[in-house]
């Protein structure tokens, strides 16, 4: 039996990336999408516990969802497929998603949801659409995907990948840590034809941090970074220095102390 392939997206069901996707993994095992009826981009990882969802088929094996990516990947993993996938993979988002994106990307939020659900392979995958081609980049993805599949994996992470401008068949890849990606923060205030107060946040890039070693570097430098991202453990650093805390046993702070 060929491997389970289940794909998701934040794009929404139509987008471009998805169909790349889609194509390059089926050389690998059946896929099924379950992916938001319209772009979702930026809901994290968002479900929709307060209102129903409603699934419609496009196409076969082709399922949209009026939900979230986290929502696309809880009713395709409970109600779609008809076993485990062996896979979850999200995107190809028209985005990259590094450093302090990961938190606030719906394509990262779908692999996460499945790596909450033990899939043991999960991964995302991004890349800057504006500079580079979807083909070339699915095929670089299906690479990842034969990799990841062909081998023990570790357990409680997600994969993060994202692809450089340009990238091709001679890209490199680069084991990569999260990075620092620079946004400036603005608030728009408008008021609209009532007289009402509205807002616009966010802000425009603003530049990478300078990380050595980090997805944001990597990028940067033409290669293809592919981030593991640790879904459970302790945080063993911020572990080590709260344990003196007083609340915690440890020594009463001095008098004086600031």
């Amino acid at each position: 039996m060929r491997p389970l392939i289940l794909l998701t997206n934040d794009d929404g069901v139509a987008a471009p990336g998805l169909e790349a996707l889609a194509g390059a993994l089926g050389e690998l095992g059946e896929v099924v999408v379950v992916a938001p009826e319209r772009e979702r981009s930026a809901v994290s990882h968002a479900l929709s516990l307060h209102k129903p969802l409603r699934v419609s088929s496009p196409r076969p094996g082709w399922h949209a969802c009026s939900g979230t990516p986290a929502d696309c990947v809880y009713i395709g993993m409970n109600h779609v497929l008809d076993r485990p996938p062996a896979l979850v993979a999200s995107g190809i988002n028209s985005q990259v998603n590094v450093g302090d994106d990961v938190i606030y990307s719906g394509t990262v939020a779908g692999a996460r949801e499945a790596a909450l659900m033990d899939v043991a392979r999960s991964v995302a995958f991004s890349v800057d659409a504006r500079r580079s081609d979807y083909g070339a980049a699915a095929a670089r993805a299906a690479e990842f995907c034969e990799a990841l599949l062909s081998r023990p994996v570790p357990e409680g992470v997600l994969f993060n990948v994202n692809f450089p401008p340009g990238t091709g068949p001679e890209t490199p890849w680069r084991l990569t840590r999260l990075g620092l990606r620079n946004y400036g923060r603005t608030v728009t205030r408008k008021t609209d034809p009532r007289g009402r107060d509205y807002f616009w946040i966010g802000g425009e890039f603003l530049g990478f941090g300078d990380l050595p070693g980090s997805d944001c570097n990597a990028i940067g430098e033409g290669a293809a970074s592919v981030t593991p991202v640790q879904l459970r453990g302790p945080a063993q650093e911020a572990m080590g220095a709260m344990a003196g805390w007083p609340i915690f046993g440890g020594p009463a702070r001095e008098p004086g102390a600031g």
